[in-house]
């Protein structure tokens, strides 16, 4: 399998990760949070959540020191109603853009990966989410990361951050110890998570991956 060279290691890195919920972002893309974290030396991160509670969104600033220990991280939430978010619209899109206009006036740096839901998610505040990204970072890369659920709607993706069983087995007990309200939950499972990194990771000829689907990016060498 051809490698796609991503060119984030020359330099500072700074990543902006959209979620609609606490625990999104880590479930998505967590194992390549992790991988970041160890290769790049000097990554910054904006982790933006639309909904959640204080509780919830406690544990997503617990989940981000965890994920990214040693980097430089802020959480930010409109606080907006689970479940409910293509209501709200107007406010889900002034908070994507609130973010990017921060970029712009120098208050806080431009995005060099832009991490967000995937657009063919069932869950309406995800594919909300997802997508409104591309028309905020039009001239960025955004990645779209997957989830599972019961809703079955796992996709084909066609781009992988391929995983080692460490960083998979990380990523598995911070999420654990991140979102302590969701352990009950029946999905909120280490099979469930590992054997979606195990089917991505056959799919890469690797033992473990995160897959993203991306609806443009350029090629360069």
């Amino acid at each position: 399998m051809l490698p796609f060279q991503l060119g984030l290691i020359d330099g500072p890195v700074h990543l902006v990760a959209l979620g609609a919920h606490p625990d999104d972002i880590e479930i998505g893309c967590g194992g390549t949070l992790l991988k970041l974290a160890e290769s790049v030396p000097e990554l910054t991160a904006e982790f933006v959540i639309a909904t959640g509670s204080a509780l919830r969104l406690d544990e997503a600033r617990r989940a981000a020191e965890l994920f990214l220990p040693e980097c430089e991280v802020t959480v930010t939430s409109a606080e907006l109603p689970d479940g409910r978010l293509p209501s709200y619209w107007n406010e889900t899109k002034e908070l994507l853009e609130a973010t990017a206009r921060a970029a712009q006036i120098g208050s806080s740096r431009r995005p060099d990966l832009v991490l967000a839901p995937s657009r063919t998610d069932a869950h309406q505040d995800h594919r909300l989410i997802a997508e409104l990204a591309p028309t905020v970072w039009r001239d960025h890369l955004v990645l779209h990361y997957e989830i599972p659920k019961w809703d079955g709607d796992i996709s084909r993706p066609w781009l992988y951050v391929e995983l080692t069983e460490e960083q998979l087995r990380d990523k598995i007990a911070l999420l654990r110890k991140a979102y302590p309200s969701q352990v009950p939950h029946d999905w909120f499972d280490e099979e469930v998570f590992a054997g979606l990194a195990r089917l991505r990771g056959m799919e890469c000829r690797a033992r473990y991956a995160e897959a993203f689907t991306t609806a443009k990016a350029t090629l360069t060498w």
